[in-house]
């Protein structure tokens, strides 16, 4: 019984096929990939300075909202008001890193397109580690808050139920 009988035999085809190396290490299906998210993380990376624009922006107005609440009504009427401000623009200041991070990382790729040097490549990916690690330790964050203010929570619910405050 000869090799190419034998059923058992390993196939000869390689597993994995050769690809063709584009430039430091990255095939052209890699390149081709990257190329193609290039114009979308730009695009989000604007939209997210956009939205932290306007959050911020929304903090300022609901400052000036304040501002007139007050005068049209006693002083304590207007104090929801200021503890959304400061979230606002918070929440403005915070999106400002991940979008900063999203277009870099866009426009570094766009960029290694033209050049071929690996550090545009590294600069890219060193902004999609910055990117996620951002996102890493906000969730971390998010979950160590959670109990903290679900108990806090809690305790206000409690305490006006009882006509505390």
């Amino acid at each position: 019984m000869s090799d190419s009988e034998n059923q058992y035999n390993s196939p000869e085809a390689p597993v994995v096929p050769d690809k063709k190396q584009v430039v430091g290490g990255l095939t052209e299906t890699m390149f081709t990939y990257l190329k193609e998210a290039s114009p979308w993380l730009k695009f989000i990376g604007i939209l997210g300075f956009i939205g932290c624009g306007l959050m911020i922006l929304g903090s300022l107005s609901f400052v000036f909202i304040s501002i007139a609440a007050s005068a049209m009504l006693d002083e304590f009427a207007a104090f929801p008001i200021w503890l959304v401000t400061p979230l606002y623009f918070a929440s403005g200041a915070l999106l400002f890193f991940p979008s900063l991070f999203t277009y870099r990382f866009g426009e570094k790729i766009r960029k290694y397109q033209f050049s071929n040097a690996d550090e545009d490549l590294e600069e890219a990916f060193k902004n999609n580690k910055s990117l996620w690690k951002f996102y890493g330790i906000m969730c971390i964050i998010s979950l160590a808050a959670t109990p903290v203010l679900l108990i806090i929570m809690a305790v206000v619910v409690v305490a006006s139920a009882s006509n505390f405050f």
